[in-house]
């Protein structure tokens, strides 16, 4: 019982760091950008750093290749052990690094050069642990196994936004700005090597490939089929949590006519709704069928997601609390089930391989571009509630594609 146990903590302990660095980054924005780029038009800093941040996202799909390939021939906890390291090296150097003031242009340079390099690590690591999880699990419980991989990745952006909260509680404006930012990098170290000891206990034998063949070169000759259909799976996916959670809270204190109060807040507490709620749809999907949850939230989805928003429009708080809720168990839905359905479309030697080429491509190109596009449709439609047709037409895409994905041949 305590080896299952420990497995699937050591599964989700380093997709928690992952996102905890990760996320980090993005909530001390308004604080690093002027030490880093300095700039005379503070919107013109944030800006560079935001791209910065988003540079990350684009390195995800080389990274989801070079786990890959380490998973699929040397073994998946060789893979999860390398990517956790990989994570917390450049986000220790960050927490240390000297600002603009001190190195000129060169710490901002070293500062993009660790940013990708944290790229690469978060494209191998949740599709590591998604893969080691699922098939550690016994046959009835590869739902609940392998949600917790995502429950890590959003316990780690929670983590990391209650920590930035709690160092600004802590510190004064100035001293935020002097040493405090630093605080919340440093402070993966803790997580990084309370990875490591968990990490160390497990072992998997390498998978043997088949033929002599690299598996990128197998997933490309064979499976792209597969993989372009699981890309359209996935779009609402990569793409409802980034709305409904990460967004949000600017649209509702910076673009609504009516901002919400305590939006931050609100949006604190249905995440951690979220999380707890994960397990149970991957349990679910268990019991169910993980196309039957899958299809549910999706569908439910685009039912209700155009009423919210326009509830939301109000300005109202109790709208904000309900949305949020919704959104939390319709989320939970997509996400929970989802990390089985993966596994189950390639089999073992090409699997990271598979899977890190679909997920970091559909995130890469609607997951860190839904804030952007949801803005713009705003900007350009002058309608509050367009960013709700947008999800809806990404849940027909994805309601298509699970029904008409094949059955599961390989777990």
């Amino acid at each position: 019982m305590m080896s299952r146990v420990r497995t699937q903590i050591a599964g989700a302990v380093g997709s928690v760091l992952e996102w905890y660095d990760f996320a980090v980054f993005g909530f001390l924005a308004p604080i690093i950008s002027p030490l880093f780029f300095p700039d005379e038009d503070p919107m013109v800093a944030l800006i560079q750093t935001y791209g910065v941040f988003a540079a990350g996202y684009l390195m995800r799909p080389l990274g989801g290749i070079i786990f890959g390939h380490v998973a699929d021939r040397l073994g998946r906890t060789m893979a999860l052990k390398w990517s956790i390291a990989m994570m917390a090296v450049p986000t220790v150097m960050i927490g240390l690094l000297p600002t603009y003031d001190q190195w000129g242009a060169a710490a901002a340079v070293l500062l993009i050069l660790l940013r990708l390099i944290q790229g690469v690590s978060v494209g191998g690591e949740l599709i590591a642990a998604i893969t080691f999880l699922v098939e550690a699990a016994p046959k009835n419980r590869k739902g609940l196994y392998g949600s917790w991989a995502l429950f890590g990745g959003v316990g780690g952006i929670l983590l990391g936004s209650v920590v930035v909260d709690i160092t600004e509680s802590l510190v004064t404006t100035e001293a935020m700005a002097d040493y405090g930012w630093r605080i919340p990098f440093l402070l993966g170290f803790v997580i990084f090597i309370f990875g490591q000891w968990l990490r160390s206990a497990l072992a998997d034998e390498p998978v043997a490939s088949s033929d002599d063949d690299l598996p990128l070169k197998r997933v490309l000759r064979s499976h792209m089929g597969g993989v372009l259909h699981l890309i359209a799976a996935m779009c609402l996916y990569a793409t409802g949590f980034y709305v409904c959670f990460v967004w949000m809270p600017a649209y509702q204190t910076r673009i609504l006519p009516l901002p919400i109060e305590h939006a931050l807040d609100i949006n604190t507490a249905t995440m951690f709704i979220l999380l707890c709620l994960i397990p149970l749809a991957g349990l679910a999907g268990d019991k169910l069928g993980y196309r039957r949850v899958l299809l549910s939230g999706v569908g439910l989805m685009a039912l209700v997601v155009y009423p919210l928003f326009l509830w939301i429009d109000t300005g109202s708080f109790l709208s904000a609390v309900i949305a949020g809720l919704v959104f939390a168990v319709l989320i939970s839905m997509i996400q929970g089930p989802m990390p089985a359905v993966l596994a189950e479309a390639f089999p073992a030697d090409v699997r990271n391989t598979g899977i890190g080429i679909a997920y970091n491509a559909v995130l890469g190109l609607l997951g860190g571009t839904a804030p952007m596009v949801c803005t713009w449709l705003i900007h350009s439609t002058g309608d509050l509630a367009s960013p709700a047709y947008y999800l809806i037409g990404l849940a027909v895409i994805s309601f298509l594609a699970l029904v008409t994905l094949p059955r599961p041949q390989h777990v």
